[in-house]
């Protein structure tokens, strides 16, 4: 259980690119940051605004000269200080991650990056191979993956517990969006513009993180081939999407499925994900993240609640409170940034037999993720074909 230790011996120096007072997610990144004393909040280059950015950066308690006006001064200028900043967080619009993500590792920094990595595949392992010239991390904030019951399934399914695996159901359906309010939202406005989220709407933004729980959950699975039909039920919002399904073939023979929406009426959230074996099967589902289903053919469902001994290892080490008090998504982005703070700090020290067997959302996530949502455009812009996935 995590009680406030630090994991350790230091603090590092921390900045951030975007996030700044109209971020929608800019305060989790930086709750999930401070929490455990991992990283401190040293510089940014908060808004596209100077002016504001200063203003903004002032209220947390960054020095004036260290709020700087863009991306390019804030990690020139840091990199002149002995005191500068070890890491970056990027938390801008989706058309800005490569450029600021590819200065950043060039500039000696990790980096935590917002999803998507880039709009290309060849983008992403342009990425991958600077970060591992470099010897400087990527971390890509799939924050669901942070929740423990999602070790719990990937060790209960490891173990073997489901049999062979046979279908992954996959769901990330919300009904928000299901009237064009993005004319009146600014902060929705450049989710649904193709010069600021490239080629997708809910695939990438949506769909990538339960392909990530899957991917997490079953490490060993690989995607052959999918298929991929999407709409645009706003007409508004063409050529990008607001629902898609997507069908996919795995190396092992098993099928997967996935439906992602922006206007699924009612629905709060409807990310969940089903595993199904020759034996049993598991669901978590978002909006109860501290329960797991688990369910054998022929007897009585069974619920595990986070925080419970009868839970693997690896689904207790980083419970911050005991059982029956609900933990939600702050604490998941919180152990993420946990993660990626270790996984730096192995980096730096050349700890290679660490980070071969340290779990962590990385760059090679944010790869698959790009690549996934790639060949969904082009499998639903020809019509729905199948398209390999490699």
């Amino acid at each position: 259980m995590i009680n406030g230790i630090k994991p350790l011996d230091r603090s590092l120096r921390w900045g951030m690119v975007g996030g700044g007072g109209t971020s929608q997610i800019g305060y989790i990144h930086r709750s999930a940051a401070l929490r455990d004393n991992t990283f401190t909040l040293l510089a940014g280059a908060f808004d596209i605004d100077a002016e504001r950015g200063r203003t903004f950066g002032a209220s947390l308690g960054v020095a004036g000269d260290r709020c700087y006006p863009d991306y390019q001064t804030l990690f020139q200028q840091e990199a002149e200080r002995v005191d500068g900043i070890e890491a970056v967080s990027i938390a801008t619009p989706n058309n800005t991650h490569f450029a600021i993500c590819k200065a950043a590792l060039e500039a000696g920094l990790h980096v935590v990056c917002e999803k998507p990595l880039c709009f290309t595949t060849a983008e992403a392992k342009e990425l991958a191979a600077l970060s591992e010239a470099k010897s400087k991390i990527i971390g890509v904030t799939y924050g669901y993956s942070g929740h423990q019951l999602i070790q719990q399934a990937r060790s209960m399914i490891a173990e073997g517990l489901l049999g062979e695996i046979r279908i992954v159901n996959m769901s990330f359906s919300h009904g928000f969006h299901n009237e064009a309010v993005e004319l009146a939202n600014p902060s929705t406005r450049w989710r649904v513009d193709p010069k600021f989220v490239g080629p997708s709407y809910v695939l990438g933004d949506l769909a990538t993180h339960p392909l990530f729980l899957a991917e997490t959950m079953l490490p060993e699975l690989k995607i052959k081939r999918l298929m991929c039909s999407r709409q645009s039920f706003v007409k508004t919002r063409a050529p990008l999407e607001d629902n898609a399904f997507v069908l996919m073939e795995y190396d092992n023979g098993a099928v997967g499925s996935l439906w992602c929406s922006a206007v699924n009426c009612g629905s709060m959230h409807g990310q969940k994900i089903r595993v199904i074996g020759s034996k049993a099967s598991l669901e978590w589902w978002d909006e109860q993240p501290n329960q797991l289903r688990y369910e054998v053919q022929g007897e009585p469902v069974q619920i595990l609640e986070r925080g419970m001994g009868y839970l693997a290892p690896r689904a207790l080490e980083e419970d911050r409170i005991g059982g029956g008090h609900p933990e939600g998504l702050f604490e998941a982005w919180s152990n993420l940034y946990r993660r990626f703070a270790v996984a730096m700090d192995a980096s730096d020290r050349g700890d290679k037999a660490l980070l071969e067997n340290f779990w962590y959302p990385d760059v090679h996530a944010g790869v698959t993720g790009v690549q996934w949502v790639e060949r969904c455009v082009e499998s639903a812009d020809a019509g729905a074909t199948w398209v390999d996935f490699e």
